[in-house]
C-alpha cells in the first residue's frame, strides 16, 4: 500500500522528467563526427604537392606545410606560399634532413603525405624514421610520394625503372616499419602529359604531326592533378583505404593512343600525320635521348608498348578504384580537359 501510494504521488513528477528529457533529446544536437585529421605535407610547393596542399586545406583539416628555408627566400615560391596562407596553412620551416624539426611538426600532425620530387624519393627514409620516433602521438597513415603508376607492376626500362625501384623500395621500408600507410597511383599527370600527348619537347597538343607508341591500341589513364588531390583527401579519414592501394582509373580517362589521337582530330577538325614507332625503334630512341625526354619516352613505352597502366585487375585484397569509391566526385574528363586546346 505505501508502495502505490508512494508510485501515485511521484507520478506528477516523473511525467516532468520523462517530457524534459523527451524535449531535451529533441533540441541536442546529434554527436557531431569525428574531427578531420591534421594533415602535413612534405614537398607542398612541387608540381603535385600544391594541389594536396590547397585540397586539404579547403576539405577543412587543419593542414600543415613542411618547407625549406631555401622555398622562403625564392622569390618565384612566394605568391604560393601568401596563397597557402591565406587558405589557413601553416607553414613549417623544416627538412627531410632535419631530424629535429621533422619530429617536431609530426607530434602536431595524424596523416603525412609525401610530395617530394624524383630526386628525394630515397630521402623518404628519413620520414619513416621520424614518425617511428614520434612516441606520444600515434600517425594515423603515411602516404609517401608515389601518384604515378604501381611501382610493384610496371615493366619500365631506364631511365623509369630506376624510379620505380625507389618507390618500391620506401613501399617495403613502410610495410616492414608496420607504419599504417595508402599508395595513391593516378598513372598521367594531365598537366604533364596529356596535354603534350607525350610528344617529347612540345608545350601544346600537335596539329601537324605527331609520334605514336607501338600500335596505339593499348590504353593509358590520365588525371588532372586538382582531381588526383581531391581523391587523395576523400581517403585520409576513410577506413577502407587504410593499408591499401587507391588507383584513380575513372572510365571516362581511359584512353588508347588511337583513340586519343581521334579525339583530338575532330576536335581541331584536322587528320595528323601519325608515325607509329614499334617497340625495338622506341628503345633505341630512349637510349638516344637525354633528360627529360628519354624518361617521357620510357614512360611512354611502359604504358602504349607494355600495357602497365591497364594490364592487371584490381584486387580488393590490396586495392581500390577512386571513381567507384567516391562516386560523388566530379571528375574532369580527357575531353573537357583537351577543349582548353582548342
Amino acid at each position: 500500500m505505501m508502495i502505490y501510494t508512494l508510485i501515485t504521488f511521484c507520478m506528477p513528477q516523473l511525467s516532468y522528467i520523462f517530457r524534459y528529457m523527451h524535449f531535451h533529446l529533441l533540441i541536442t544536437p546529434t554527436p557531431l563526427m569525428a574531427a578531420k585529421s591534421k594533415i602535413l605535407v612534405i614537398g607542398g610547393t612541387g608540381h603535385m604537392g600544391k594541389f594536396i596542399v590547397e585540397a586539404s586545406a579547403k576539405a577543412g583539416h587543419e593542414t600543415f606545410a613542411l618547407v625549406r628555408e631555401a622555398t622562403l627566400k625564392n622569390p618565384t615560391k612566394a605568391n604560393m606560399i601568401n596563397s597557402f596562407k591565406k587558405l589557413g596553412v601553416k607553414i613549417v620551416l623544416g627538412d627531410l634532413f632535419d631530424n629535429e624539426s621533422l619530429v617536431k611538426v609530426l607530434k602536431q600532425v595524424d596523416v603525412v603525405i609525401s610530395t617530394v620530387g624524383l630526386e628525394q624519393y630515397d630521402h623518404q627514409l628519413h620520414i619513416i624514421s621520424a614518425i617511428k620516433q614520434v612516441t606520444n602521438v600515434k600517425i594515423q597513415r603515411f602516404f609517401p610520394a608515389e601518384f604515378g603508376m604501381d611501382a610493384d607492376r610496371v615493366h619500365a626500362v631506364e631511365p623509369e625503372e630506376s624510379a620505380f625501384g625507389s618507390k618500391a623500395k620506401i613501399r617495403r621500408a613502410i610495410e616492414a616499419s608496420g607504419i599504417p600507410y595508402t599508395y595513391v597511383c593516378c598513372n598521367f599527370f594531365a598537366g604533364r602529359f596529356l596535354h603534350t600527348m607525350l610528344q617529347p619537347g612540345a608545350t601544346a597538343p600537335p596539329r601537324d604531326q605527331l609520334m605514336v607508341f607501338g600500335d596505339g591500341n593499348l590504353k593509358g589513364i590520365f588525371n588532372k592533378e586538382e582531381d588526383v588531390a581531391t581523391y587523395t583527401i576523400r581517403t585520409v579519414d576513410d577506413p577502407r583505404t587504410l593499408n591499401k592501394i587507391l588507383y584513380i582509373k575513372p572510365p571516362a580517362n581511359i584512353y588508347s593512343f588511337n583513340e586519343l589521337v581521334s579525339l583530338w582530330e575532330k576536335k581541331i577538325g584536322k587528320t595528323l600525320e601519325k608515325v607509329y614507332v614499334p617497340e625495338d625503334k622506341l628503345l633505341e630512341n630512349i637510349q638516344e635521348a637525354s633528360a627529360p625526354n628519354d624518361a617521357i619516352l620510357s614512360i611512354g613505352h611502359s604504358v602504349f608498348v607494355k600495357g602497365d597502366q591497364t594490364n592487371f585487375v584490381i584486387q580488393p585484397s590490396f586495392g581500390l578504384e577512386a571513381s567507384e569509391l567516391y562516386p560523388d566526385i566530379k571528375y574532369t574528363t580527357v575531353d573537357e580537359y583537351l577543349n582548353q586546346f582548342v
